[in-house]
């Protein structure tokens, strides 16, 4: 069932530039789908615009059956930099006004889930990138969104902490039953967390390709090293090769 459809949006900002072109998307419940394209074809845009942050010069973004709880997590983890992890994981709680003590004990158990009980006190400075954007994650999922908004944010981690942390997306989205709509420039990133891939073209971003991928529910570094794994980025690779080509052609 869709969740969320995307019909004949566009985004033109007030200096003229197009960011986005007639985009039609649909994302059902509980999928996890990428967005994959150049730098500028209006990727983040258009996380910004489902989040609302921003308002399409045309078309309709709808939510079935109603607009779910949306969580964001941008590419830099954005934290208080005088505050401790349990206040920066409790702050979008205290943007709604839930009490004290519950927003304590859903932001304690967001950091517990994230890999970072125990860090409830320690400030921004004193983490490292990954656990920074942990804390990030535990920001977004302490609110129990039913729609992931995610901007490429893991593209500043090492590997091993990228890899890390695409395990523990994984778990989480399946067992919170999330919708994960998933910024990236990496084709492998792409073909190893994803049910779908959405390719773009450069800016105006359109849809270029969509391709449905089939990866086990559970899965970790040992499927990596698969021809499953392989086939499925080269498809992504192949149809972000063809997008590039059509622009310049």
């Amino acid at each position: 069932m869709d969740l969320l459809t995307l019909s004949g949006v566009s985004k033109t900002f007030d200096n003229g530039v197009q960011a986005i072109a007639p985009m039609d998307l649909r994302v059902d419940a509980g999928a996890f789908v990428s967005l994959v394209g150049p730098s500028g074809c209006g990727k983040s845009t258009a996380l910004r615009l489902i989040a609302g942050l921003e308002k399409p010069s045309a078309g309709t973004i709808a939510f079935a059956p109603a607009r779910p709880v949306i969580g964001f997590v941008f590419q830099e983890p954005t934290l208080m930099p005088w505050a401790g992890a349990l206040a920066n994981a409790r702050l979008g709680l205290d943007l709604k006004h839930v009490s004290r003590g519950e927003a304590d004990d859903r932001a304690a158990r967001a950091l517990h889930r994230v890999g970072l009980k125990g860090f409830e006190r320690a400030y921004p400075r004193e983490l490292s990138g990954g656990m920074k954007m942990r804390v990030s994650i535990a920001r977004a999922i302490a609110a129990a969104p039913k729609l992931l908004l995610m901007d490429e944010p893991f593209a500043a981690l090492d590997e091993p902490s990228r890899q890390a942390l695409n395990d523990d997306l994984l778990t989480l989205a399946r067992e919170d039953g999330m919708t994960v709509l998933f910024v990236t420039h990496s084709v492998f990133e792409s073909a190893y967390l994803s049910s779908r891939v959405v390719v773009m073209t450069p800016r105006p971003g359109r849809v270029a390709a969509e391709i449905a991928l089939d990866p086990p529910d559970e899965r970790d570094v040992s499927y990596r090293m698969t021809q499953r794994f392989s086939d499925g980025a080269r498809r992504v690779q192949d149809a972000l090769k063809t997008a590039m080509a059509g622009e310049t052609a």
